[in-house]
Parts: C-alpha cells; structure tokens; sequence
C-alpha cells in the first residue's frame, strides 16, 4: 500500500524557496573581506589583473624564446602551448602570492 504524499505547507515553501537557498549556498565563496587588491599609483587594483599581466608577459617570453630557438617550427600547437604555459605561471602566482 503506498502512501501518497501530503503536500504541508512547510513543504510548499521548501520547495518554492529551494532555487534561493541554492543560490545562497553557491555563493559562498565571497567573503565580506573583498577581493585581494594591491596599491599602484594611490588605487587599488585587483590581484587578478596584476596575474593575469604576468601571465600574458610570459605568454609573449615564451614565444620569443621558442622562435629564438627554433622550437617553434617542432610544436604542432604552439599557440595552445604557449598561452598554457603562460596561464599556468599566472594561476602559480596567483596561488603563491594570495594563497587558497
């Protein structure tokens, strides 16, 4: 014998608030101590555009020393490894310079 659900009005508004608590819960994450930020020129930047220029810096470094080197002519997919190894040095700043 099954027996069917009784729709409470508890479990009304779990269900209508459910997307809400959800959201909530993802949203996590931010915290109320803001963004890791830095002073350059009296403003405050973020740490991600500082990482994200190292990484870009690197890119191009990388390139130039592939090209030096005749490396380049060996890589099948240069581009993909070049902005890989640089988004690797940029993701390895940010972790060693602002932490977990």
């Amino acid at each position: 014998m099954i027996i069917p659900f009784r729709k409470t009005r508890w479990a009304v508004r779990f269900t209508k608030q459910s997307p809400l608590i959800a959201s909530f819960i993802l949203l996590d994450g931010c915290s109320f101590r803001g963004a890791p930020s830095f002073a350059l020129f009296g403003a405050y930047f973020p740490g991600w555009m500082l990482c994200g220029l190292i990484g870009i810096l690197t890119t191009i470094g990388v390139r130039i020393l592939f090209v030096a080197t005749d490396l380049a002519n060996d890589l099948p997919y240069g581009l993909f490894v070049c902005t890989s190894i640089g988004l690797i040095v940029a993701l390895l700043v940010w972790l060693l310079w602002f932490g977990l």
